[in-house]
């Protein structure tokens, strides 16, 4: 992998069922692999790149222009193995836009897209028809890709066999490859703690801690190895499941993690990989979506109330179940809580009891929309109640 080439040199990015598109060099050059997706999302770019979720993953943005505001060092949703965002690393596989800026317009930048990517070797291309690419991710799904320029390219026949030698994303255990390794701890906002949680680092975005830091939380972000004597020891009043990517048919760790501290009674809040991880823990099974949710535009009902919220979502695989759908587990009755309006997939679990709830959308929303937010005053609530 070499130096970035801003739409000087040839790119291809290569499909898996033989589509090719090409273009020209956009951030680093050379070759990646992993799955095409792609992202609705107008704003957010950084806070999409950062994201552990789309850990192997090539990100087609659908948002014509891409890179105006540059890049800078707050709007990270990786952290450091200290929890420090200014540590954090660009997660996506590769990156795909039409019209990259190439022009940094922003007071909080610190640098341009172009130089970032770049500097961390992500590899990406420009100047393709990303509304045809988008058309054909539709109808044929999500599938392995690869993005070669330089001196990766090679003839279209050995290029499409790179491709199809990489694995898939179903079966792919990856929680434990974007984990924190040793832990850290986010301090509570303004004051003493009101509550220790523990929060199950399966990839986690950076403003997770900090939602809960705001709520006067102080937050034990753990390992995705961590034990039920981990979570014990640190005397937790509430335990959190985060995001994260890859097949939750692969968590086995987790979901008998998550059946331990339901069978503790602890209060329980999940979020993406974590509402599938809890769902699992149910008693559900999960499956690969066609071409999954990757967004900040899409809405979801919550039955309960009728309720519909505009959700930040990034998922390609989902619980099985419908709309309000109750059944028995072996910690109590649980119902589906939440589905989301435009397909009718899965948004959200809960027992009847109030003691563990989970959502598969992004109430951290960064950035944006804020719809969700009070889902953790909800965790709030439900910590404050079970203390009393």
């Amino acid at each position: 992998m070499s130096g970035g080439n801003f739409g000087g040199g040839t790119a291809l990015l290569v499909l898996e069922d033989g589509r090719i598109f090409r273009g020209t060099t956009f951030g680093a050059v050379g070759q990646t692999l992993g799955e095409a997706v792609f992202s609705t999302g107008m704003t957010g770019y950084q806070e999409t790149l950062t994201d552990p979720s789309y850990h192997r993953q090539i990100v087609v943005s659908t948002a014509p222009q891409i890179g105006n505001t540059g890049w800078n060092q707050e709007d990270n949703e990786s952290v450091g193995p200290t929890g420090d965002s200014t540590e954090a690393k660009i997660w996506v596989a590769g990156y795909v836009v039409r019209d990259p800026s190439r022009r940094t317009s922003s007071w909080r930048a610190t640098g341009s897209l172009q130089d970032e990517l770049v500097r961390q070797g992500v590899v990406g291309i420009a100047g393709i028809d990303t509304r045809a690419l988008v058309r054909h991710l539709r109808t044929r799904g999500s599938m392995r890709a690869g993005v070669f320029s330089g001196d990766a390219l090679a003839p279209d026949a050995e290029l499409l066999a790179r491709v199809k030698d990489q694995p898939s994303m179903l079966g792919a255990d990856l929680a434990g490859e974007v984990s924190t390794t040793s832990g850290y701890v986010v301090e509570p906002v303004g004051g003493e703690a009101r509550f220790t949680v523990a929060a199950i680092d399966l990839g986690i975005k950076t403003n997770t801690p900090r939602m809960f830091a705001e709520r006067g939380m102080r937050v034990h972000v753990l390992p995705s190895t961590a034990t039920l004597h981990d979570i014990l020891d640190l005397e937790a009043d509430g335990v959190f499941l985060s995001n994260g990517p890859g097949d939750p048919a692969t968590a086995d760790g987790a979901v008998h993690l998550t059946k331990e501290v339901l069978g503790q009674g602890l209060p329980l809040f999940g979020i993406c990989f974590g509402n599938q991880i809890l769902g699992r823990a149910l008693g559900l099974n999960t499956y690969k979506m066609k071409f999954g949710h990757r967004g900040i535009n899409i809405p979801v009902v919550e039955h309960d109330t009728g309720r519909i919220a505009i959700t930040a979502q990034n998922h390609g695989f989902a619980l099985e179940g419908e709309a309000g759908q109750e059944f028995a587990t072996p910690f109590g009755r649980a119902v589906i809580s939440h589905t989301c309006a435009n397909d009718g997939a899965v948004e959200g679990v809960r027992l009847l009891d109030g003691s563990a709830f989970s959502v598969q959308y992004h109430p951290e929303a960064a950035a944006g929309p804020h719809d969700a937010a009070y889902l953790f005053d909800r965790f709030t609530s439900l910590l404050e109640g079970d203390k009393n």
